[in-house]
């Protein structure tokens, strides 16, 4: 058998080639490298075995003459079973004709969703409970120093939690990844530190305990971007990756802003990077091969800040993210992933699969002030933005709106307006601060501010109301943002004055800005398109403006010698690893949760207010509602001892399935083990989806008012006190009728899980619109845990 996997080896190194468009007979030829998933690894199967099974198969669909492993691009052996292989469209047809296959689909790209974020979450928790109890709408939300929460974890079991990442690579020499103070490295882990470009096993220590890549050259052919190394050359793997478990490094910054100390969620956690991108995006291969790895490595968190986009939206069997989730999640690993950056139209949220910890985006209390100050004795604007402006403070410059400096070789005054490319005359903006109109989809901000630049603007004040809470990145170009409502007033100055100047201030971190968290426009929203019963995102986290480790950068500001070794940057690539840190240090307090528990965790110690006491909205000011940040915003301290939790496991996902229309012959090879007899209910629909054991409640369908719809739910006490009774109370919008049955529960000593009913029905006065949404709660409390479960019935 050694011999036998030796030679195995040695066929599959030969793969490259092929996998380059360069194989045997027509192996390049009009083909394509497509994914074929064949469901769970069977029973008491060897990794060879079942390796010498995918090339088995294979060549029963390829033309004489043609080698397997000549077409192979990767194998998937360990947490499922699948291989990636180079095929025409009639090998792939042929395949997915196959028994024991799955599906077989093209292999896809997907694209990455792209401090003092932990101390806001602290602090903005503690503020919202001490308010929540003052007003008396609350019991105290339990922390981890209560005298009846659970004892902390030792030092050793904090620091054996490992943290997986699939990204972009990771730089090993930052300071986020040190290992002082670390013991070994824990001996159930089986990962490596591969060799590549650039890296060597040196690079990996005590706290970067793995990194591995698949080079794309493989899949996509060579490639400039590199690929061929574990290390990091896009910046975005860094990044997540020191968010999620960074040590805590003092005296961090970005070139002066955001100062402080940056640290990770989980910083005791140890570190494996599994890179799966590069700057041409994911393929779907990749991702699939470090699901794959991560799970016979031995990591118990996954943070996956990657999708695909709303608009191509694969099903869950043809998903490289929810393929590689589902069974790591059936190995006991809990997977963390992005929302998407597709908001704020409604329904764009991906990696919705209910097996999957899904994360929407917010602010924290840190704001980027750079103001307008204008000429004559006009007050300042605020106005907002990352420059390094070595503009005179004395407001000197002269300034032009975009509309007045139009091009006479351009009849559209509007895209003058805006600044758009090629719409304004230079010599009419040379030595100027030009006012630009921005809206979403224009050119891009940075791109404007190039142009402006190379024209001979000395500034740019871009007035943008759906982006200014992103501050983007202008550097040494002065160039800062502003409201509708602050433009008003430079607007009024330009039109009252015969020469108006101004200047702009260099930016300057602002902490404490109110209110704070609101959701970010660009988070994606819900429902889920796939499955609206299963209400997504589940919650969220910091994910604008978040200051952590980058990759050394030619880019600086003017004066600087040296690259900030720490980045700015926003998206709920950002968000994702912040609850993948929570979710490491759930891991560590509790190791024998299951992914499930982890979850609910998380969501129902969510909180649902800002740091002025008041409701979370939008960054537009609206309402936020749990289709825009699930369950709310996660509370890390509170997840430590959640009082109940909603347990679900690979039975309830394979229910799930079966609503969602999978028959059971495909059912029973996505399962690795399935009960004796599994049949599909005979009343299979999509309305059941909604009894799902989920956190959250979404019913779709009541219909018109009288409509009716019941759903069940079981927890399970995990509080430090058994004997204890739960009370619910329920808040629900006008016009829907909520109770939920019983009302009490009576956990003992021997009692430890018990199920309720939860009945919606539409009110008597008022008809339900059909398709549209109406949200509340249930909360179970002890007088000490509040165990929140959001919920939305859609008519």
């Amino acid at each position: 058998m050694a011999m036998r996997w030796l030679l195995l080896c040695a066929l599959l190194a030969s793969s490259a080639g092929a996998g380059r468009g360069g194989g045997d007979g027509d192996a390049g030829t009009g083909s394509q490298v497509y994914v074929v998933y064949m469901g769970a690894v069977p029973p008491r199967t060897s990794p060879n075995l079942l390796q010498e099974s995918h090339l088995s198969l294979l060549g029963t669909v390829l033309k004489r003459g043609r080698r397997a492993d000549s077409v192979v691009v990767r194998q998937y052996k360990h947490g499922f079973s699948g291989f990636a292989a180079r095929l025409s469209q009639a090998e792939a047809a042929a395949l997915r004709r196959k028994p024991g296959v799955v599906s077989v689909f093209p292999d896809p790209v997907y694209q990455l969703h792209t401090t003092r974020s932990w101390d806001f979450l602290q602090q903005t928790a503690v503020k919202i409970d001490a308010a929540a109890v003052r007003r008396g709408k609350a019991h105290h939300r339990a922390t981890a120093a209560d005298a009846d929460s659970p004892p902390p974890p030792s030092p050793a079991a904090a620091t054996d939690t490992i943290i997986g990442l699939l990204d972009s690579g990771i730089w090993p020499e930052s300071p986020s990844f040190n290992d002082a103070g670390f013991g070994p490295v824990p001996t159930r882990w089986n990962g490596t530190c591969m060799a590549g470009d650039n890296f060597n096993s040196s690079n990996c220590n005590k706290k970067l305990i793995g990194a591995r890549y698949y080079n794309e050259s493989d899949v996509r052919g060579p490639s400039q971007s590199g690929g061929g190394s574990p290390r990091d050359d896009v910046g975005h793997g860094t990044h997540t990756s020191s968010t999620a478990a960074g040590n805590a490094v003092a005296d961090a910054s970005y070139y002066g802003l955001a100062a402080g100390t940056a640290k990770g969620g989980s910083a005791a956690s140890r570190v494996a990077m599994y890179r799966v991108c590069s700057e041409a995006g994911c393929s779907g291969s990749a991702i699939l091969a470090g699901f794959d790895d991560a799970v016979a490595d031995g990591v118990d968190v996954l943070s996956v800040s990657l999708g695909a986009s709303p608009y191509f939206r694969p099903d869950f069997s043809e998903d490289p993210i929810a393929i590689g989730s589902f069974h790591a999640v059936a190995k006991g690993v809990a997977v963390v992933c992005s929302a998407g950056n597709s908001g704020p139209s409604a329904a764009t949220v991906v990696n919705a699969a209910p097996w999957i910890l899904t994360v929407a985006a917010s602010t924290i209390d840190r704001d980027f002030e750079s103001d307008v100050v204008l000429g004559g004795n006009n007050s300042a604007v605020k106005g907002g933005a990352i420059n390094f402006s070595n503009l005179d403070k004395s407001p000197k410059y002269p300034l032009i709106a975009g509309a007045s400096a139009k091009s006479s070789s351009v009849s559209d005054a509007d895209s003058a307006s805006h600044c758009e490319p090629g719409t304004l005359d230079t010599s009419k903006i040379q030595g100027k601060i030009v006012l630009c109109n921005h809206s979403e989809g224009d050119t891009s901000k940075l791109e404007k501010a190039d142009e402006l630049k190379d024209a001979g603007a000395v500034g740019a004040i871009f007035i943008n109301d759906v982006e200014r809470a992103v501050s983007t990145t202008y550097l040494d170009f002065p160039a800062t943002e502003v409201t509708s409502a602050a433009a008003a007033a430079i607007q009024k100055y330009i039109a009252s004055s015969s020469q108006p100047v101004a200047t702009i201030a260099p930016a300057a971190t602002v902490t404490g800005y109110k209110p704070a968290p609101v959701v970010a426009y660009f988070s994606s929203r819900g429902p889920s398109s796939q499955a609206p019963n299963v209400l997504k995102p589940d919650v969220a986290a910091p994910g604008v403006n978040i200051l952590a480790s980058w990759i050394p950068t030619s880019s600086l500001p003017a004066g600087q010698k040296e690259a900030s070794q720490f980045k700015l940057v926003s998206g709920t690539s950002m968000a994702c690893p912040h609850v993948a840190g929570a979710a490491a240090t759930v891991k560590a307090w509790h190791p024998t949760w299951s992914p499930a528990a982890i979850r609910s965790a998380i969501m129902t110690t969510a909180t649902q207010l800002n740091n002025a006491g008041a409701a979370t909205t939008t960054d537009a000011g609206s309402p936020a509602t749990a289709y825009d940040h699930g369950a709310g915003q996660v509370h890390p301290a509170a997840a430590l001892d959640p009082g109940l939790v909603y347990e679900a496991g690979v039975d309830d996902y394979l229910g799930f399935l079966c609503n969602y229309g999978y028959d059971a012959a495909k059912i029973k090879l996505i399962a690795a083990s399935l009960p004796g007899g599994f049949a599909c209910a005979a009343n299979a629909t999509a309305a059941l989806i909604s009894d799902l054991n989920y956190p959250s409640i979404a019913v779709s369908g009541l219909g018109k008012a009288g409509g009716r719809a019941a759903v069940t739910r079981a927890v399970t006490n995990v509080g430090a006190v058994e004997e204890v009774t739960y009370t619910a109370a329920v808040v629900a919008p006008a016009g829907l009728e909520v109770k939920v049955t019983p009302s009490k529960l009576a956990f003992t000593r021997s009692v430890k899980r018990l199920e309720f009913q939860v009945s919606f029905s539409g009110g008597k006065d008022k008809a339900g619109k059909k398709g549209a949404a109406m949200f509340g709660s249930i909360t179970w409390s002890d007088g000490k845990h509040m165990v929140r479960s959001p919920f939305v019935v859609a008519s």
